[in-house]
C-alpha cells in the first residue's frame, strides 16, 4: 500500500473504487459493492449535479484542530474562508483538551490574478517566514488548494528550502479540490502529511510486560497502550466514552489525530495497537503503520449503537486476550442501557426515519433507530466503500430499504424524503439549512458538543430523538415560510434520473 514516496495520496476513486452516485436497495448496493473493482458504481455518474464537497475544506476539518500549529491557506483569500466560522468553536473545543491550549490562527496567501501568471511561490515565502517568526508554532502546516496546483507552484520544494531557516516543522497537505469528486480523500491527505513529517520514533522505549501466567507464551514486548483515532466529528464526550470503556479493559488510551499536538505523534509508534473509529476515515494511516512499522490495527465497525459498541469492544479484547472481561463490561452496560432506554421507547417505537451523511455513521445510527423500535425508511450516504460493511450485520430487515449514495445533492433528497414520508430526519450538519425546511422534526447526525458514541451516546440519542419528536415548531413554521425552491415537476420524475450507472445484471446485482 505505501504511497508515501509519492508527493500526495491518490484519489479514492483510485485506491478504494468508492462509489459517489448510486440510487437502489441496500440489498443491491451492498452486492454491488462485490463488483466495485470491475465497475459497477464506482463508474456512475451524474448527468446533472447541484451541489458537491471539497477535500479541501474537509481536510481543514483536521487541520484546524492540531494545537501549537498555525495553518497556512496556500490559494485565493476565498479557499478555506470558512475557518473563520469556527474560530471560538475551535478553540473551545482545544481547551477542553488542554486548558493552556490557543485557538485556531491560519493564515493566507491570498493569491489574486498576477499571481496566477507569476506564480505563488514568493508569497507563500513570505507567509512561511512570517508564521514561524510572529507565533512561534511547532508546526507551520501549508492546505494547498487548486491555484497553485494548477499553476505549478512547487510546495513541496519551497518547504524543503525553507525548513532549514525555520524552527517549525514544514508540512505540506495537498488536497487540492478539484483532484477528486469524493471528498473523503482529504482524510488520506492529511495523513499523508502528518506519516511523511511527524510520525517518528521517540528516544525513549517503553518497558517490558511480563506475561502473567495465563497465557502461552513465556514473555511478550507488548504494551497496553492504544491509539485511538478520533474523528472531527467526535465530541470530548465521545472521547471521555471511549477512554472508560478502555480502561475498565486495563487499556492506557491516546486520542490523535484531532486536537493533538505535532509532538503526539512521535508517540505514536509507543503503541501496541491503532483502534481506527471510522474505517473511511482511518485505513490509510493504519495501513501505513502497520506496514511500515509493524503496529497492528482494528478497522471494524464504529461504536454508534449497542450491537456495534459491543462488538468494538470484543474486537480489542481478542486482540488483548481480554475477552472475559469485555464480556461482563459489556454485560453490565447492557443492562443499565436497556433499562435508560424504556422510557423513550413509547414515543419513539413505530416512527418512519431517514438518516443522511457518512456511510459509515448513518448505518450505524440506525441501529440505535431499530433499538428503540423506529423503522428505517431510507439511507442517503455521501459515498460508499467497504468499510460500511460490517455495520450492516447489526440491522435487521433492511434489503429492500432505499439506498442512495450522493454528497450533498439536495435536489435528490427532497425527491426521495416527500416520497418516503418519514416522521423524523437524522442528517449530516452541513445539509441540514436545507434539510429543516422539509417541515419534519430533525437530528444532526453529530455534534462536536454531543455524545453519540458508546452506550452513553445511545442513551443521549435516544433523549434528543424523544425531544425532537415533542417539539419541531420551528421547522414546521420554516417549511410554511420558506418552501424548498423546487418545481412540483421534479417531485413527479424518478429521483435517480440523473444518474448515469452502469445497468443492473443477474452476475454483478448493480
Amino acid at each position: 500500500m505505501n504511497f508515501l514516496d509519492a508527493k500526495s495520496a491518490p484519489s479514492r476513486e483510485d485506491r478504494l473504487h468508492a462509489a459517489i452516485a448510486f440510487g437502489g436497495t441496500c440489498s443491491q448496493v451492498r452486492t454491488c459493492e462485490k463488483a466495485m473493482a470491475s465497475g459497477c458504481t464506482n463508474l456512475s455518474t451524474r448527468a446533472f449535479t447541484m451541489a458537491q464537497g471539497c477535500q479541501f475544506t474537509l481536510s481543514l476539518g483536521i487541520l484546524n484542530s492540531i494545537r501549537n500549529a498555525v495553518v497556512i491557506m496556500h490559494g485565493p483569500i476565498g479557499c478555506g474562508i470558512c475557518a473563520t466560522g469556527n474560530l471560538g468553536q475551535n478553540k473551545t473545543f482545544k481547551q477542553i483538551r488542554d486548558p493552556g491550549a490557543e485557538g485556531l490562527v491560519w493564515l493566507s496567501s491570498n493569491l489574486d490574478e498576477p499571481d496566477v501568471i507569476s506564480g505563488g511561490e514568493r508569497k507563500l515565502r513570505e507567509a512561511v517566514i512570517f508564521a514561524d517568526r510572529e507565533f512561534r508554532p511547532d508546526s507551520i502546516i501549508v492546505a494547498i488548494s487548486c491555484v497553485p496546483a494548477l499553476i505549478g507552484d512547487d510546495v513541496d520544494s519551497i518547504l524543503d528550502d525553507l525548513q532549514k531557516e525555520t524552527a517549525a516543522v514544514l508540512v505540506p497537505i495537498h488536497c487540492e479540490g478539484f483532484k477528486t469528486k469524493l471528498m473523503a480523500t482529504a482524510y488520506d491527505a492529511v495523513y499523508h502529511g502528518i506519516l511523511k513529517k511527524y510520525i517518528r520514533y521517540p528516544d525513549r522505549r517503553l518497558p517490558i510486560w511480563e506475561d502473567d501466567g495465563n497465557r502461552d507464551r513465556e514473555k511478550y514486548r507488548i504494551s497496553r497502550n492504544v491509539n485511538v483515532l478520533n474523528v472531527g466529528s467526535m465530541s470530548r464526550s465521545d472521547e471521555v466514552e471511549f477512554k472508560r470503556l478502555l480502561e475498565a479493559l486495563g487499556l492506557n488510551v491516546t486520542f490523535i489525530p484531532c486536537y493533538a499536538e505535532p509532538d503526539d505523534f512521535q508517540y505514536a509508534l509507543e503503541t501496541s495497537l491503532n483502534i481506527s473509529i471510522c474505517g473511511t476515515h482511518d485505513d490509510y494511516f493504519v495501513e501505513h503503520l502497520k506496514e511500515k512499522y509493524n503496529i497492528p490495527f482494528v478497522v471494524d465497525t464504529i461504536p454508534i449503537g449497542r450491537k456495534n459498541t459491543d462488538r468494538w469492544i470484543g474486537k480489542i479484547a481478542e486482540h488483548f486476550g481480554l475477552e472475559r472481561e469485555a464480556e461482563n463490561l459489556i454485560q453490565a452496560e447492557n443492562a443499565a442501557l436497556l433499562e435508560a432506554l424504556e422510557p423513550f421507547k413509547s414515543t419513539l417505537t413505530g416512527k418512519r426515519v431517514y438518516l443522511a451523511g457518512g456511510e459509515v455513521r448513518i448505518v450505524a445510527t440506525a441501529e440505535v433507530c431499530q433499538d428503540l423500535g423506529m423503522e428505517v425508511v431510507g439511507f442517503k450516504a455521501h459515498h460508499y466503500d467497504r468499510f460500511v460493511e460490517p455495520i450492516f450485520d447489526a440491522l435487521e430487515n433492511i434489503d429492500d430499504v432505499q439506498f442512495s449514495v450522493a454528497t450533498n445533492q439536495p435536489f435528490e433528497m427532497a425527491n426521495i424524503v416527500k416520497r418516503l414520508k418519514p416522521d423524523i430526519l437524522i442528517a449530516h450538519v452541513g445539509g441540514n439549512n436545507i434539510s429543516s425546511r422539509y417541515g419534519l422534526p430533525l437530528l444532526p447526525l453529530f455534534g462536536p458538543a454531543y455524545n453519540y458514541c458508546g452506550y452513553s451516546g445511545v442513551f443521549e440519542i435516544a433523549r434528543r430523538l424523544n425531544q425532537k419528536l415533542r417539539n419541531f415548531q420551528f421547522n414546521k413554521q420554516l417549511s410554511i415560510n420558506t418552501p424548498l425552491p423546487f418545481k412540483q415537476d421534479w417531485y413527479e420524475k424518478d429521483p435517480f434520473a440523473y444518474i448515469k450507472s452502469v445497468p443492473i445484471t443477474e452476475e454483478t446485482g448493480a
